[in-house]
């Protein structure tokens, strides 16, 4: 687990590329993609400028709603979310919240729902295919 609870991986690819590569794999396992979020856009909106960023809205109903019955407060945290963001030094990086770290933070006791191990086992691979040449 991270101990702030932000795993970053650099991406070998692009920024459309990663963000293209998180979706596909998404869908693929049919994972529903709640929102997309582009801050760069609302910053240009705004008249500032934001190198690109791209917030994504994901999850499964039937796992994270475990973890909401068991602390509401969890919910603050799902759906699980993907921010993919071009750094200072123009890397393309895609960070998320670690599940065991949402599950800290809402004081689940262990042993931990076994979503939470479903979860992580996801995220790791759907930001590995996203990330990877």
């Amino acid at each position: 687990m991270a101990t702030d609870g932000l795993v970053t991986l650099r991406s070998a690819n692009d920024f459309k590329t990663t963000l293209d590569r998180l979706l596909q794999v998404l869908k693929a396992k049919g994972v529903t993609v709640f929102a997309q979020i582009d801050h760069a856009a609302g910053a240009a909106g705004a008249g500032l400028a934001l190198r690109p960023t791209m917030l994504v809205l994901f999850g499964n109903p039937a796992a994270g709603t475990h973890l909401m019955q068991t602390a509401q407060t969890a919910s603050i945290d799902l759906p699980l979310k993907a921010l993919i963001w071009q750094g200072a030094d123009d890397a393309i990086n895609l960070s998320y919240n670690d599940p065991a770290w949402i599950a800290q933070r809402h004081k689940l006791a262990p042993p931990l729902p076994p979503q939470v191990a479903s979860m992580t086992v996801a995220l790791q691979a759907f930001a590995a295919q996203a990330t990877s040449a």
